[in-house]
Formats: structure tokens, sequence, C-alpha cells
């Protein structure tokens, strides 16, 4: 074993242990019974993994120190104390991730990421509970029944739009700026328009098809997982009942019914600990990637159009004023998310835009006047 992998083995071990030392220093905060032992045996999991590198580490012939707690750790369990376990939850799921990502790099500690996962969504859980339970609203939304996305595609539409917007109102501007003619300004538009949303709807694409396979893998080592170890997915899943707030026997019975039901056993798993809806797997790659393109566009046409039908300071002044409602409108809209005034969010966003044209025609000002010696 190389001096590399000893060191990443070491971290390994510390990590493990760190999040062992929390989790149980957790499950003697707690008042309810149920989430003690929730955070008990996720203390035990850590303990495992950490005797695996210790195990390893020793055939190699490292000799380990005994085990302290590093100062973040001590820093997390006194704030835990002080403020309660929410204070924290947010955090140990960073931790968790980071250790999912780490450990999908090792071949031999894939497993492991998996569990590391697990606990990644049973802090998710927590991180929402109210009295040891999970809302009944968050339990709809990770079962699939209702989705909360409505808001969310409507804040991406908003946002791609003002992209599509402001960045082809700069682009507009800077030629302007080097005071080129009407139609090549108007050509320059509509190639920025094309490229910045075919950039965009190429991106998506990318995006959610790529998380559409890694979706695709996950559920398929998870089918592969329920098949050679239906009692560990048993008991990963009644874990992430015990955290909804179910007793733990019954937690027990319904984990062991939907895991001894093959055909239902891969979707509850899928949806309950990946946190994946298998029958879209995260939507269209394609609708996204239209969507996207759309979208942009809408936003970029707007200082075009003056240039279709005016010319020289007339379409320039068209195509400011054209962006300046169009940056408000933009601006308003955002407050269906923050609660700002309209008026307030509409003037941010129309500043805002109007500044980064203004820099830009400054900018293809100088380049011309340069060019032009």
């Amino acid at each position: 074993m190389d001096a590399k992998t000893i060191t990443m083995y070491k971290n390994f071990r510390e990590d493990e242990r760190n999040s062992a030392f929390t989790y149980q220093s957790l499950a003697g905060l707690q008042k309810d019974p149920r989430l003690a032992e929730v955070y008990r045996r996720m203390a035990a999991v850590e303990v495992k993994h950490a005797e695996k590198w210790e195990g390893l580490l020793r055939d190699a012939g490292v000799e380990l120190r005994p085990f302290k707690p590093e100062w973040r750790t001590r820093l997390l369990v006194w704030l835990a104390q002080k403020f309660g376990a929410e204070m924290i939850l947010p955090s140990l799921q960073a931790r968790e991730n980071s250790g999912v990502a780490a450990y999908g790099r090792e071949g031999i500690a894939r497993g492991m990421a998996k569990e590391e996962q697990s606990h990644s969504m049973l802090l998710n859980q927590l991180t929402q509970s109210v009295k040891g339970g999970v809302e009944g609203s968050t339990v709809a939304q990770l079962e699939g029944r209702h989705r909360g996305s409505g808001g969310n595609a409507l804040r991406a539409a908003v946002l791609g739009a003002n992209d599509g917007l402001v960045s082809n109102l700069s682009l507009v501007m800077g030629v302007a700026g080097a005071a080129l003619d009407s139609k090549t300004i108007l050509i320059t538009g509509l190639a920025g328009l094309l490229a910045g949303a075919g950039s965009m709807a190429l991106g998506e694409w990318l995006s959610v098809q790529s998380s559409r396979e890694l979706y695709s893998h996950q559920i398929k080592i998870e089918a592969e997982e329920i098949e050679q170890a239906p009692e560990e997915e048993a008991e990963e899943l009644a874990l992430i009942y015990e955290a909804r707030g179910f007793e733990q026997q019954q937690a027990r019975e319904m984990a062991n019914q939907i895991i001894a039901n093959s055909e239902n056993a891969l979707d509850v798993m899928a949806r309950e600990e990946l946190g994946i809806n298998p029958e879209d797997l995260g939507g269209s790659a394609w609708v996204a990637a239209i969507t996207s393109f759309v979208l942009f566009a809408v936003g970029a046409i707007i200082p075009v159009i003056p240039y279709t039908f005016l010319t020289g300071t007339q379409a320039m002044i068209g195509s400011i004023l054209f962006s300046t409602i169009g940056l408000f409108i933009l601006g308003a809209a955002i407050t269906l998310f923050t609660g700002r005034s309209v008026l307030f969010s509409g003037f941010r966003m129309m500043v805002f835009g109007l500044i980064a044209a203004a820099l830009t025609f400054g900018i293809g000002r100088l380049i011309g006047v340069s060019l032009g010696g």
C-alpha cells in the first residue's frame, strides 16, 4: 500500500469515526426514543465503515493513533447541545454527500457510498421533521404523490428569459457601440439569439440526460442489492420509516412487507432511499432542451425586434426601450417567489440590465474607434 493510499484510508477512517461520534452524541440528546435509536443505528454503520478502514491499514502494518474527535465535530455537538439537533443536520448531510462522492471513486467502497447516501436521505428527512416525524407534505413529495416543481419551473422560465434578454441586449449594444450598420447589428443579434439558445439547450440536454443515465445506473444497482441482500435493504427502509415517526416494530413490518414484494420493492426503494421517481427519471432531456431554447430565445429576441423595422439611432433607442420594458416585467415577475415590491424588483432588474448594456456599448465604442483609426 503506497503512502497516498494510506493517507486516504486514514482520512476515511477519521471521517467515519467523527460521524459515528456525532450520531452517538445526537442519540443521547434525543427525548424521542425512536429518533435516538435511528441515530444509534446510523452511528453503528459509521463504526462498521471505520473498522473496515482500520483493518485494511493494520493489514498494511500501519499503526493507528486512538481516535479523538476533531474540533469541527466537537463544535457541531456543542451546537446541537445548545440549540438542538436541527441546527447541525444540514452540515451532517453535507458530510454524508461528501462521503458518497469520495467513496464513489473507490471500488472497494461503493457499498459504503450507498449507505452514506441512505444517511444523507435520512438527514434530509430529519431536517424537515416536526416532533419526531416528517411533515405530511414532505412525505407526499418524497413518495411522488405531489410535485413541488411548479414554482421551480416558473422561476426557471423567468430566469431563462432574463438570461436571453440581458446577454443579447449587451451583445447588440456592444456592436452598436462599434458604430456598425443596422443590418450588421440585426444579423449579429439574431446570431447571438441562436448561439445562446442553442448553447443553453445543449447544456440542458446534457445535464438532464446525464442525470437520467445516473439514475438508471443507481436503480440497476438497487435492483441487484434487493436481490442479493434483501435483509439489508429492509433494514435501510425501516430506518427511513422510523425517521418519519413510525414505531420501530411497525417500520420493520412495513419494510419487510415491501421488500417481500419483488414487483414493488424496486419502485419503493428508488423513491424512498434514492429519491428517484423511476417513472420519469428526472424528466425528458429533449423537453428540457426545447424549453430552454424557447425561453432563452423569447428574452433574446426583445432587443433585436426594433432592428427589423428601424435603422440607426432610432433602432438603438427602440432596442433600449423594448429591453427596458422587458427587464422591468421580468423583474416584477420574480416577486412571485421573493415577495418583494414589484417596483423594487422591476427597477432593480432594469438598472442592472441597462448597466451591463452600457458597459458593453462603451467597450464596443472604444474598439470601434481604435479599429477605425
